[in-house]
């Protein structure tokens, strides 16, 4: 953690990675619109709190200010995707649409980074951080393989299409089972939070819907097996 309106101006013009920012409510002053500039320059979001939270954070002097710096440097999946193209790959990208849990994200990484999946798409709000847990729970995966955060996940699933990739969401808003289409193509698979799954945005422009078929009483799979599932499903086909 960094605390301190200037150590937090520091910390980012150093070029350290925000993985979240909390702000004091109705806090002000010159240095204060100092980062509030800085932070709009660098796309950079933060949450105003009510000052017992930061307390609650640290008892030392933070000056309505805590940043916590991300354990990995993310990527721009804009400059991801030529890579894998450059490499001679068929890319193979994962985007997670609201996946708020710490562990299943930890999870869902050491799947894809096992399948080879080259990169993980993130959105930079509603999505778990990337803290300690997430880390251990993916075995050290989330170190390993690229991790994009963007702003909208919408906006992305466009560019990954521009750029040749096929969109497959997997929701169980469809009668197509993930065995329809073709893996063997360039391909990024949504997975979406348990409760409410893919947004609607995204489910309107993917180019595929696809579900896991279920056969017995239970009728959902927790998302990072979910993930799995699809994953191997694209591997399987990719073996072949």
């Amino acid at each position: 953690m960094v605390f301190g309106i200037r150590a937090v101006i520091e910390a980012i013009d150093s070029g350290k990675e925000i993985e979240s920012l909390f702000v004091q409510r109705g806090l002000g002053g010159e240095l204060f619109k100092e980062l509030k500039t800085l932070l709009l320059d660098r796309g950079i979001s933060y949450q105003q709190v009510p000052v017992e939270k930061l307390d609650r954070i640290t008892k030392k002097n933070h000056q309505g200010v805590i940043a916590v710096i991300s354990p990995i440097i993310y990527q721009k999946i804009e400059d991801v995707i030529p890579a894998i193209y450059e490499q001679g790959k068929v890319p193979l990208i994962l985007m997670l649409d609201g996946i708020t849990d710490v562990r299943n994200l930890g999870a869902i990484a050491r799947t894809a980074a096992c399948a080879g999946v080259d990169a993980i798409i993130v959105p930079s709000k509603g999505s778990a951080e990337i803290n300690p847990d997430a880390i251990k729970t993916s075995a050290g995966a989330l170190y390993k393989i690229a991790v994009c955060r963007h702003e909208s996940l919408a906006h992305i699933t466009k560019f990954l299409q521009e750029s040749g990739l096929q969109v497959v969401a997997c929701t169980e808003k469809t009668d197509d089972t993930i065995y329809k289409p073709d893996f063997t193509v360039p391909t990024a698979i949504v997975m979406g939070a348990e409760d409410t799954g893919i947004s609607d945005n995204i489910i309107r422009h993917a180019d595929y819907l696809a579900k896991i078929p279920m056969f017995g009483d239970i009728a959902s799979l927790n998302v990072s097996v979910s993930a799995g599932v699809i994953i191997y499903e694209a591997i399987r086909q990719r073996f072949k």
